[in-house]
């Protein structure tokens, strides 16, 4: 019995093209792409490398900190500037603070938002279009630029140093891209339901609440999450918008370490640490929600 070796298929239009009738070189399989894993280590690096001087640091003794040439891995190990984080009374009230401003900031994003997102997603009346991008629009402002007519306005209402000052400044940011997340998400999902839902007797609320929002729980939870955290990370507004009573972390570790005469480098770098720990742990069980709203959300609508 003879076995037939089939022979190599030519490209006849690549042939005719270019003259070259040799069958293509094909990548032998198995064989690493060094160009992948080369950016990707880059990348990696750049990601973890200053997480990783931020552990380094907080564990560095107060005499090696600063010698020259920095050593990549600590010789001596000393956890007394993480005993100090936890010393300091007034870290947990910024903490406190911080949990309290992020949370509202969050809820109140995601409530106003959903509402908006489906009512440009599914609904149809005069000035949508106009009004859709208004609210996008907003985006295109730096927000530092707004700081001084927020805090004339606070002013005058007398809401300086307090929550509301904060979570209204937060929320004000943080609500066009909740919205055009939202939107994004709600037009993927089909007018079917809708229609369904309306033949079985529900009215619009109950359509909403029943049909459409369990179906948007990883959209809802996307921009939960960016509301959290740009709430948990802002500095400039936190620093001038609230007293030293209602400072969230950010501002609050910059008072507490860094000074006119000196600052206190290793207990800075261990308490930023200890605050990255929520937002990270956020992440992490958040990650299959996060994914996925921000994936919807992106789908041109």
């Amino acid at each position: 019995m003879t076995t037939t070796i089939p022979e190599p298929r030519i490209d006849t239009t690549r042939a005719i093209l270019t003259g070259d009738d040799r069958p293509p070189r094909r990548r032998p399989r198995g064989r690493p792409r060094w160009g992948t894993w080369i950016t990707l280590a880059i990348v990696v690096v750049f990601a973890f490398a200053p997480v990783y001087w931020l552990l380094v640091t907080s564990l560095t003794p107060d005499r090696l900190v600063f010698r020259f040439p920095p050593a990549l891995f600590p010789t001596e190990i000393t956890f007394e500037h993480y005993l100090d984080v936890f010393g300091r009374p007034e870290l947990f009230g910024y903490l406190r603070n911080s949990v309290i401003v992020s949370l509202v900031t969050a809820v109140l994003s995601v409530v106003v938002s959903m509402y908006m997102g489906y009512a440009f997603s599914k609904y149809r009346f005069r000035g949508r279009t106009s009004l859709m991008y208004f609210v996008l629009s907003s985006q295109m402002f730096p927000q530092a630029l707004l700081l001084v007519t927020l805090y004339l306005v606070f002013a005058q209402f007398g809401l300086l140093n307090s929550y509301l000052a904060l979570i209204v400044s937060f929320t004000t940011f943080t609500l066009p891209l909740c919205v055009w997340m939202l939107k994004g998400f709600f037009d993927n999902l089909p007018d079917d339901l809708i229609e369904a839902a309306r033949i079985d007797g529900a009215g619009p609320w109950r359509i909403f609440h029943s049909v459409i929002m369990p179906l948007a729980a990883p959209g809802l939870v996307a921009s939960g999450l960016f509301a959290f955290v740009r709430g948990w990370n802002d500095f400039i507004f936190a620093l001038t918008l609230a007293g030293p009573d209602k400072q969230t972390l950010p501002p609050g570790l910059v008072n507490t370490y860094i000074s006119e005469a000196s600052t206190a480098w290793p207990e800075l770098m261990a308490a930023s640490l200890l605050v990255s720990v929520p937002v990270a742990v956020a992440f992490m069980l958040l990650q299959r929600f996060l994914v996925g709203g921000i994936t919807a959300g992106a789908v041109k609508g």
